[in-house]
């Protein structure tokens, strides 16, 4: 499935421009990276870690012009479903699950009015499926009852909503109705404490102190591009430090696998030759669709 709906700062069309660009940054990745930052001995000034961390940004803008949200979705509800149902599990599973749930209950007052033990059924392979049917007929019960069957377009309403908090409430507001947010996820925390933008592990905290280091218009672009490297290139486990093109402003450069041969096998997704979690990703996307449930 493709959005019907823009996305802050995405071009929904391909052009080959774009796709060439893609194409030069996916294979800078796998270029030898130079040293890791020579940030001095001493602290790092406010001033300096800003200005490192927006060329951070700049050169993960070049690196992934096509990134995007790893959900498909075609309207603010599904999007909305499908970050709830992404918790604990990982975007592609959801992404193969949510084509039937949808067509199930293509609506807020369809899922409202579901079988609780048919709608886990369909939901089953997320993990955690009676949470997350309790959360879905709930958020749909309110959309239907308090929103008219509409998905509002506001942060406090969105957080109201059974199983909504704050990341889930920014996910749908920057890419389903194109106001900025910053969507702190377990791989945007640990990138920008490994970064050194930030020191909290509060991710409120981490959100509003991120907010203070950039513009507003680059937050929604921001966060897909901080968690398409984390996914990517700069893993939890084995960092590809010596593939990674912004290694020379990390501060955390050589906690990963430093050798340019060894850290280009550890790269994923487009980078790594392989599919990546949507079935139905954005024209623009230079690596392979995913496989549809029970499809390999």
């Amino acid at each position: 499935m493709g959005e019907q709906v823009p996305r802050a700062g995405v071009k929904t069309a391909a052009k080959p421009a774009a796709r060439a660009a893609a194409e030069s940054a996916a294979k800078a990745a796998v270029k030898p990276a130079k040293s890791g930052a020579k940030l001095g001995a001493k602290p790092e000034s406010r001033l300096a870690m800003v200005r490192r961390a927006r060329r951070i940004n700049r050169e993960l803008a070049e690196l992934y012009p096509y990134a995007h949200p790893e959900l498909d979705f075609r309207n603010p509800f599904e999007l909305l479903v499908a970050t709830v149902l992404s918790a604990q599990t990982t975007d592609l599973r959801v992404n193969q699950t949510t084509p039937a749930l949808f067509a199930a209950y293509p609506t807020p007052e369809d899922m409202a009015a579901a079988v609780p033990e048919e709608l886990e059924e369909l939901i089953r392979p997320t993990g955690f499926f009676r949470a997350k049917t309790k959360s879905l007929i709930g958020l749909s019960v309110a959309l239907r009852d308090r929103f008219g069957g509409e998905v509002p377009g506001r942060l406090a309403d969105l957080v109201t909503l059974p199983g909504v908090g704050r990341k889930t409430a920014n996910v749908v507001l920057g890419n389903a109705f194109g106001v900025p947010g910053i969507t702190v996820d377990t791989h945007f925390g640990r990138l920008v404490r490994r970064w050194k933008w930030t020191e909290q592990e509060d991710p409120e905290k981490v959100e509003a102190e991120i907010a203070a280091i950039f513009p507003k218009s680059e937050w929604t672009m921001l966060s897909h591009r901080v968690v398409f490297h984390g996914r990517r290139i700069c893993h939890a486990r084995r960092p590809a430090c010596g593939a990674c093109p912004i290694a020379p402003l990390c501060p955390a450069y050589g906690e990963g696998e430093t050798d340019p041969e060894k850290a280009r096998k550890l790269l994923k997704y487009e980078m790594g030759g392989q599919p990546g979690q949507r079935l139905s990703p954005p024209a623009d996307y230079p690596g392979k669709p995913a496989p549809a449930l029970g499809a390999g």
